[in-house]
């Protein structure tokens, strides 16, 4: 194909992706896409790192965890995106003037988060949704304490506001660390799989070694 038929193809497809008759459709496109990418990006690093750490077994095997990790998370985080996108979409088109309402992105969420992270409950998706739990909580308490006028709850006075977000995150913080060492300590089987695993190598490892090697250089 030579240079004047690329330029040309190039240039239709560039017209193709900017006509708005197609945005609606592009737009799930890209979401699914952002969703791949995004998935891989987080998920990679993070299976390398935890299964080079902690998993015994030969490299193919090892290599293929991390693969199907990795693919894991990317599709969910894509049908995520398409099924969020695709029902905001549907519910804001049988309106009309097509205007988004106030509880759409509620209800694409619970949709999305159902067929998506709550039919399964493997460890990755627990991973993903105590994630999104944890932030979902800091947001709502800031929320709580954002003046009604600002677009807040209001819950609390200015004086009072200014109180819990100077205590709230030292509470947090050490509330959050001394109930996961209680469980870590007499219900490890409660927590995460790789929670529990980072957990064992750095504090039960730690009171057991038998020689200079293992006490230093290597855990055992």
């Amino acid at each position: 194909m030579s240079s004047s038929h690329l330029t040309a193809l190039h240039a239709a497809l560039e017209r193709a992706v900017l006509d708005p008759k197609y945005h609606d459709v592009l737009m799930l496109i890209k979401a699914v896409r952002n969703g791949l990418v995004y998935g891989t990006k987080v998920r990679f690093p993070h299976a390398l790192v935890m299964i080079f750490l902690f998993r015994t077994a030969p490299l193919p095997t090892k290599l293929r965890l991390i693969f199907k990790a990795t693919r894991t998370h990317a599709r969910n985080l894509a049908l995520f995106a398409l099924l969020y996108k695709g029902t905001m979409l549907a519910l804001r088109q049988t309106r009309a003037f097509q205007k988004e309402g106030p509880y759409d992105a509620f209800a694409s969420g619970l949709v999305g988060g159902y067929f998506v992270f709550g039919r399964v409950r493997s460890s990755l998706n627990q991973q993903i949704v105590t994630y999104i739990f944890a932030r979902v909580m800091l947001g709502l308490g800031a929320l709580a304490i954002k003046p009604a006028a600002e677009g807040g709850l209001g819950v609390v006075g200015p004086e009072a506001a200014e109180v819990v977000r100077r205590n709230a995150w030292p509470c947090f913080a050490s509330l959050s660390w001394a109930v996961v060492m209680v469980l870590f300590r007499y219900h490890p089987e409660t927590l995460q799989g790789s929670l529990r695993s980072s957990m064992t190598y750095i504090y039960a490892n730690a009171d057991h070694w038998d020689s200079l090697r293992n006490w230093i250089w290597h855990n055992k």
